[in-house]
């Protein structure tokens, strides 16, 4: 089923990303194409559910942990979902307590889906008032009551990197002024496809969102509560099992940059494109051929071989699922030669398994990518692989002027702390009015902070503006 669905939302997936790149495209084509990728992402996160639930079933799904900024987290969470709620009419309000520790270890991913079902749902089933979300965090000990718990916690043993620095329980809340449950419906809450009347009247959602949930905070060392009365509100409450860490700790991700050339005075690369599939070959072709590879395609193990022989590719992206002759048979063959490890062949699967990885680099595959893929993910594989050195596009500029100095909290200093307050207070509601009001507060000797303010307010940077703030109380 993984391989049947995801197959065809590679080549939506793909080509909607290619044609975005045109500039060509008029405004209302862009707009267009957005939600034909929107859609497509929001098919595939569907498909994942059910595909999660699976694995969950069969025991299969693992605790991925890593170090992270937290308090980043919760900023982009709570700027993703903010616009979500105010057009709705609602307030979206995110309340951490000052305890929560700036950087932990959990699984980042897992936790961020629990809590988006959860403020979705909130906004979804509230009409009007608001939805709030509350973190609290409570140090380990014996007389904790989740100390057991926490024994039996995915996470343990602590992580290595730069050594264990305690552990803690971070406590949410979310609740919401919405419809409510009734409580002849609160059993079949956590059954997978089951749904409440309100969730029904609502006619959306799939009844997976909180059966999911439930087993990622179980799996992450907690449990899912819920409270609820009809036409007052719902509380639904989780606890996760975290290890503190540093700033140090966390891994730098690289943001992907669009590739728009190759650097001069590289290799002439030869790529050979195998899938029986014309629209996944056709895909790469157009994601590879602009920017000068030398391309060929197979459709088929057997025909990949004979092109191999003849022309000698630098890299094969090789589906494994093929008539005639398979992925994993002709990696097998063509590895099985000498000049055959001059060649990397890269994987191309839509199955979402563990063990299939395993197999695939067993079978003599150098690397694998699953489908449906994103562009950077194509080059920054290729680039691994052949060392092959792009030309990016400049990221688009913020509306500040370049020769303009980004804002500091050096420069944020010289405000009195009760101003400091209530601009934090403004960004937080990404209320740009009240903080353009309280910008024009700001003394006339001290215009460039004024400027540099603006212009974040103006191009709705209101993160940024905590971020430094919170770095001014913190210092």
């Amino acid at each position: 089923m993984s391989h049947e669905l995801r197959t065809p939302l590679n080549a939506i997936l793909g080509f909607s990303q290619i044609m975005m790149r045109s500039p060509t495209l008029s405004q209302e084509q862009k707009e267009n194409t957005t939600v034909i990728n929107k859609s497509g992402n929001y098919l595939l996160t569907l498909i994942n559910n059910i595909l999660d639930l699976s694995k969950i079933e069969a025991g299969k799904m693992a605790v991925n942990a890593k170090t992270f900024d937290f308090y980043s987290f919760l900023n982009e969470l709570e700027d993703l979902l903010h616009i979500t709620a105010k057009n709705k009419g609602l307030t979206l309000i995110f309340d951490r307590q000052n305890d929560v520790p700036q950087y932990i270890y959990t699984d980042e991913t897992k936790l961020r889906q629990v809590l988006i079902n959860l403020i979705n749902n909130g906004i979804k089933f509230t009409k009007q008032g608001e939805v709030s979300v509350t973190i609290v965090s409570q140090k380990e000990s014996p007389l904790n009551p989740s100390f057991e718990r926490q024994k039996e916690s995915p996470l343990n043993p602590p992580f290595e990197k730069g050594k264990s620095h305690g552990k803690a329980t971070i406590i949410f809340e979310v609740r919401d002024t919405g419809a409510g449950i009734a409580e002849a419906e609160m059993p079949k809450l956590f059954e997978a496809f089951a749904q409440t009347e309100t969730g029904k009247n609502s006619q959306e959602g799939t009844g997976l969102g909180l059966p999911i949930s439930r087993k990622f905070v179980q799996l992450m060392g907690g449990d899912i509560t819920v409270k609820s009365r009809v036409d007052k509100g719902t509380t639904f409450r989780f606890e996760i099992q975290v290890n503190f860490a540093h700033k140090t700790d966390i891994e730098i991700e690289q943001n992907p940059h669009h590739v728009i050339a190759l650097k001069p005075n590289q290799p002439r690369y030869k790529i050979l494109i195998v899938d029986d599939r014309p629209t996944n070959r056709l895909l790469l072709i157009k994601l590879l051929q602009p920017l000068g590879f030398e391309l060929k395609e197979a459709e088929n193990g057997k025909q990949a071989i004979e092109i191999w022989e003849v022309w000698q590719p630098n890299l094969i992206w090789m589906d494994m699922r093929m008539p005639v002759m398979n992925g994993y048979e002709a990696t097998q063959i063509i590895k099985g030669t000498i000049k055959g490890n001059a060649t990397a062949i890269i994987a191309l699967t839509a199955s979402v398994l563990e063990e299939e990885k395993s197999i695939i680099l067993s079978a003599g595959c150098d690397d694998f990518v699953r489908k449906p893929f994103r562009e950077s993910i194509i080059f920054e594989t290729m680039k691994k692989h052949l060392g092959v050195e792009y030309i990016y596009a400049e990221e688009t500029p913020d509306k500040t002027p370049s020769e303009l100095p980004s804002l500091t909290v050096e420069d944020l200093e010289k405000m009195p702390t009760e101003w400091l307050e209530e601009l934090y207070d403004a960004a937080k509601a990404l209320d740009d009015d009240l903080s353009l009001e309280l910008i024009e507060k700001i003394p006339v000797e001290e215009s460039l902070l004024a400027e540099k303010l603006s212009n974040l307010v103006n191009d709705f940077q209101f993160k940024t503006i905590r971020q430094l703030i919170e770095s001014l109380k913190s210092g």
